[in-house]
């Protein structure tokens, strides 16, 4: 039985996939899906988790994890460095305030530039110092100048690269609404000038990896493919400033089920770098990822170990076995085990990669990387029955959450989570109750009553009650979970038939009418059907239940029906189990 853990940042409460929880069966032990692994040999799965929180939302910038696996932080660097379209020779460069400059034209692009790069170089040390108010006047006021001068008649370079550091800056403090609005503005700014513009080319790639971040993949494509259409005029089809533009390409490729296109696409950039950087060039590492990550993906998990294993040899060259950079690739080819069923293989890797990561010093105890690494490493050890070592390092996520930002904060709801569902596990229901009390006191004096992110630990504590065989408090705890989640998500989503199907269970031990019980399980179903497809293992589990309910209130005709579709669908995952 997999244990399904938690991990924060929280994602926001638009992107939230659901999986149905029998009660019957398991524990709430999948609710907030963000990331999954394989392993082929044990036929289970890893599942990682993040909380959705509002509140608690606003104090984190939200990151996207490779699904092999975190990059680490220098790759991440690498990666921004390459995806933003700067260079040593060609940089945005930013000043306090365009506005208030008093550089002429004649000044030339360079000077342009470090006016640029000093106003976005403000804005982040502001958004650092948690200034962000100070940091959303500044890009307003440049807004507000910039808009006069493409009201006056300026529709040049000056006003499309403004715009674009305004748009970054935006992007940075998390506000996505201003990005699209000012995206909007400056794409009216950019289709009519001309490819050979200087600056021009760092302007598309920035669009086209913000566009990509709104979900816009349409738009990202087109100014992608506008840049590498120029670069290409410019430099030729080998040159390595095609890299940025590709990358992103590749990007939005895999995102939208091109993988074929997008293999070729991570393929041409790792050639372009050999031949220009060579083949033990630090600068691989990021298609490389990208590459492994798709493969992953795709089920071609052993086609993806070997450049997992390449990204390590790239590392232990550059920086020696002893350099928390290596440390960090090592979990990368932990992930990459784990994918392909070597799970024992992957617990050793993951014990070395952390204890080469805290002998280097390499990033702080607190650090959210290496919580991701502790967490993954936990949940494996459950997976293959070492809950027991497993627990302690989640004892050690939340001492560590408690002395760095306090006992009740709002961040170590996540690590009592875990901590319950572990326990739960081992069959200590008792000890699960106490830390999901716990929880849900923290998320109650850090969130509005009817908050959304209050639900996951309400039900979570419903289905511990539930197994207490204390039904009437499980019962209140999942129709406030009930209540909350049809108003925050609608009564059609899946938060919505996670609650109802853990209201099913309970109010079936407390005999509810049958006939209620098969109205929610149709409800269920519904559900399930839209978001999982009508031949889901979620939806032959439901069918199942209504079959059930269908035959005890003597409804033959409907139960005729839905028995025939549940044999076709059982038929069907028993040859697939055969194979």
């Amino acid at each position: 039985m997999a244990v399904s853990l938690l991990h924060h940042p929280p994602l926001s409460n638009q992107r939230i996939t659901q999986v149905f929880v029998d009660l019957n069966s398991r524990s709430l032990q999948r609710s907030i899906t963000c990331f999954s692994i394989c392993l082929q040999k044990q036929k289970c799965s890893i599942k990682l988790y993040m909380i959705p929180t509002t509140t608690v939302a606003q104090h984190w910038m939200l990151k996207t994890f490779a699904s092999a696996g975190s990059l680490n932080a220098e790759v991440e660097c690498q990666e921004n460095h390459i995806s933003s379209g700067f260079s040593t020779s060609n940089d945005f460069r930013r000043s306090k305030t365009v506005a208030d400059s008093s550089s002429k034209p004649s000044d030339g692009v360079d000077d342009f530039e470090r006016q640029l790069q000093e106003l976005f170089d403000e804005v982040k040390m502001m958004i650092k110092m948690e200034n962000k108010n100070d940091a959303v006047d500044l890009l307003q006021a440049n807004y507000e100048f910039v808009k006069e001068q493409i009201n006056a008649g300026s529709r040049g370079i000056e006003e499309a690269a403004t715009l674009d550091i305004i748009a970054l800056g935006y992007m940075a403090i998390g506000d996505l609404k201003s990005v699209g609005f000012i995206l909007n503005k400056l794409d009216e700014v950019v289709e009519n000038l001309k490819d050979d513009e200087p600056l021009l080319d760092s302007v598309l790639i920035h669009m086209g990896s913000m566009y990509s971040a709104l979900g816009k993949f349409e738009k990202s494509m087109h100014v992608y493919q506008r840049v590498i259409a120029t670069l290409e005029r410019k430099h030729g089809k080998g040159s390595a400033f095609l890299v940025s533009p590709l990358l992103g390409m590749a990007k939005i490729l895999g995102s939208i089920g091109k993988a074929t296109t997008a293999i070729e696409v991570y393929h041409r950039v790792i050639g372009i770098l050999e031949s220009s950087r060579g083949a033990e060039s630090k600068d691989l590492v990021v298609p490389l990822s990208g590459l492994g990550n798709l493969l992953i993906k795709e089920g071609r998990a052993t086609d993806a170990e070997s450049l997992f294993n390449r990204i390590l040899s790239i590392y232990k060259e550059s920086y020696g076995e002893y350099d928390g950079r290596f440390g960090m690739a090592l979990c990368s080819v932990a992930h990459v085990k784990c994918a392909t069923g070597n799970a024992e293989e992957a617990i050793n890797l993951y014990r070395k990669a952390l204890q080469v990561i805290k002998d280097a010093d390499y990033m702080a105890l607190d650090d959210s990387i290496l919580e991701r690494m502790r967490i993954d490493l936990a949940e494996l050890l459950h997976v293959v029955g070492r809950g027991n070592e497993g627990r302690e390092l989640l004892e050690e996520c939340l001492l560590i959450t408690e002395k760095y930002k306090g006992k009740d904060h709002p961040s170590s709801v996540t690590h009592l989570i875990n901590l319950a569902t572990s326990y739960s596990q081992s069959k200590n229901y008792v000890e699960a109750e106490r830390l999901l009390r716990t929880s849900l006191e923290i998320m109650m004096k850090s969130v509005r009553p009817d908050d959304s992110s209050i639900t996951f630990p309400m039900l979570h504590l419903a289905v511990t009650l539930y197994r207490l065989n204390q039904d009437e408090e499980a019962e209140q705890l999942a129709l406030e979970v009930l209540r909350i989640r049809e108003k925050a998500f609608g009564k059609d989503s899946l938060p919505v038939g996670e609650a109802l199907d853990c209201l099913v269970s309970i109010q079936t031990r407390l005999g509810k009418s049958e006939a209620e019980l098969l109205e929610l399980l149709k409800q269920v179903l519904k559900i399930q059907e839209k978001e999982f497809g009508y031949e889901s293992e979620e939806v032959m589990r439901t069918l199942k239940k209504i079959v059930f309910y269908l035959d005890k209130t003597g409804r033959k005709d409907e139960k005729f029906s839905m028995q025939k579709r549940l044999s076709v669908l059982r038929m069907k995952y028993k040859q697939m189990m055969q194979y």
